[in-house]
């Protein structure tokens, strides 16, 4: 498969922000670039970073088999991911994910066969203190329960977009790709949404509340009776050899 002009023109541009010499560094935003085209990195998208960047096939694989966000697999117009991952999976990530998987009649990795959503566990999606926590093309939908986590999924199947719990409109798995290549999001109304809620601040809340402030000296991290024991073992200046030295004069 032969890229399009587009995605030259775009690869030109992402390596011209590397210093001359570097220009390796823009393999990741490469690979999402590739992605965004393909819905994965394919072979021939693994070829293209290859030869782009005067790499080896190898240098490149061993790149895109590490990282989960770039798929060998083709990725639905959407990719919802459930995180199943201890936070959510104590408040209810894993009936969640058995929900979405229910309605969809697939499993982890697997698509739609109408090609438009992929459903995965994710391990992990950084945003313990909003579990359960399920993404759709990596925008987060926060403190999601099964019959919540239906109702966006639903939507999906029906061409509708639901707003996330935070961070811009939703956009598809190629849109998204193109952003995380760097490249800007040409929607007007693609601007950021509501960024962190409370939970993320509750620690400063709290702080605030207590009246703690940043210059107070914090507790000592060593307890008290270790530190008389460390001071015991330090020898005494009269037990120094200096000491000693000095007596003997």
């Amino acid at each position: 498969m032969t890229f399009s002009p587009e995605t030259h023109a775009a690869a030109a541009e992402i390596i011209a922000r590397y210093p001359a010499g570097r220009s390796r560094s823009a393999l990741l935003p490469l690979l999402h670039l590739v992605q965004a085209e393909q819905g994965c990195v394919t072979t021939e998208g693994v070829t293209f970073c290859a030869e782009t960047l005067g790499l080896t096939a190898a240098e490149v694989g061993a790149v895109a088999t590490f990282y989960t966000m770039y798929k060998r697999r083709p990725v639905g117009d959407y990719l919802v991911s459930v995180c199943t991952n201890l936070s959510c999976a104590l408040l209810g990530g894993e009936e969640v994910f058995a929900r979405i998987a229910e309605r969809l009649g697939v499993g982890h990795d697997e698509t739609t066969p109408d090609g438009q959503i992929t459903l995965e566990h994710a391990e992990c999606l950084a945003a313990c203190d909003y579990a359960p926590v399920m993404t759709v093309n990596y925008d987060f939908f926060d403190q999601v329960d099964p019959d919540g986590a239906e109702a966006i999924v639903a939507g999906l199947q029906a061409g509708e977009r639901p707003p996330p719990t935070r961070g811009g409109p939703l956009c598809s798995f190629g849109e998204i790709s193109r952003q995380l290549a760097g490249l800007p999001d040409p929607r007007p109304e693609g601007v950021a949404g509501p960024g962190v809620g409370e939970p993320s601040v509750a620690g400063l809340l709290l702080a605030e509340a207590a009246g703690w402030t940043a210059d107070e000296r914090p507790a000592p991290l060593v307890p008290a009776a270790a530190e008389h024991a460390s001071a015991a073992q330090t020898p005494s200046a009269a037990q120094t050899p200096a000491s000693s030295e000095r007596k003997g004069s």
